[in-house]
């Protein structure tokens, strides 16, 4: 897959098919689409091409302090390279983009960049300045410039809708085998190790504390989660928190993982945390044996269930 960060980037090739928009989590009903374009692209012998857009037009457009998003640009990158497509183009979404009517992202983007044979885009898909050209637009311009129009239907779309919002729901609830179920793959968070407060080490249970790479990316409930660890092409096995540590009396919000069999520092090291199981939800305890007693417990239970996982 080649990527490029700009539609002026991007090389006229022989002709593409296209699908577009933004595939928050690259969950099963967005590889459906995917897969109907790799094999469109294939059957027509042309180039399949994804278009999508960083920031999301939603913090560009309107208010989005509530938005949680499934994915990073970067994790949603590597999500798309595994779905067999040609060409993505990320594009920044600004409001001069925002302005283009929809002959012009036509003409000027699909048509003279692109060299677009073919679209397969949503029934209920509005575009160009104000989103006020239609599905039915879109024929007609396909058939001035000679490309052809496939819709998503609307059980399709509805069930990508219905799928994203599962996915938040259960990420929410710690309902974590749903996400994944959903998301065809273990949810995951990227970021960096930071140094914390170091209690864990002084009860026998080191933890590396993660800052996530964007503010914008959806935290699931605070808790205890069996997790596996990705750190320099490494995978490891471990439990993990997310909450505000109230037996020490946290402030905020803190993501921290306890990795099995491991005492390499890696402070400022790149780090994906893999979502696998809830275990429980976050609670105070009267004093830091009393944690320690129930870190130990924790740590059972996700080495059981490793043990089984490799049965």
């Amino acid at each position: 897959m080649e990527t490029f960060f700009n539609i002026a980037e991007f090389p006229t090739s022989k002709g593409t098919v296209v699908t577009l928009g933004t595939f928050d989590g690259v969950h099963l009903g967005h590889q459906k689409i995917i897969k109907k374009l790799t094999e469109s692209a294939q059957k027509m012998e042309l180039k399949s091409l994804v278009l999508t857009f960083h920031p999301h037009p939603r913090t560009v457009l309107q208010d989005s302090s509530s938005l949680q998003l499934l994915n990073s640009i970067e994790e949603k990158k590597v999500l798309l390279a595994h779905q067999n497509i040609d060409f993505l183009v990320i594009h920044p979404f600004d409001k001069e983009f925002s302005r283009l009517t929809a002959e012009e992202f036509v003409v000027n983007v699909l048509v003279k960049k692109f060299n677009v044979k073919k679209i397969i885009i949503g029934y209920d898909h509005r575009f160009g300045r104000n989103r006020t050209a239609t599905i039915e637009d879109l024929i007609h311009f396909g058939a001035v410039h000679g490309f052809e129009v496939e819709q998503i239907s609307a059980e399709e779309i509805n069930e990508i809708t219905i799928s994203s919002t599962k996915i938040r729901e259960a990420l929410h609830r710690g309902k974590i085998k749903i996400a994944n179920d959903y998301l065809g793959y273990n949810y995951t968070l990227n970021g960096t190790v930071v140094q914390g407060q170091q209690i864990g080490r002084t009860i026998g249970f080191p933890t590396a504390n993660i800052a996530i790479e964007t503010s914008e990316k959806l935290i699931p409930c605070n808790g205890v989660y069996i997790a596996f660890a990705h750190i320099d092409n490494k995978k490891c096995q471990g439990v993990m928190n997310i909450g505000n540590r109230p037996t020490v009396n946290g402030q905020s919000q803190s993501i921290e993982i306890h990795l099995f069999d491991f005492n390499t520092s890696i402070y400022g090291e790149k780090i994906t945390l893999e979502l696998i199981e809830y275990i429980r939800p976050e609670q105070k305890f009267e004093d830091l044996n009393t944690l320690k007693s129930q870190i130990a417990k924790d740590k059972q239970i996700a080495a059981d269930y490793f043990l089984d996982a490799q049965s």
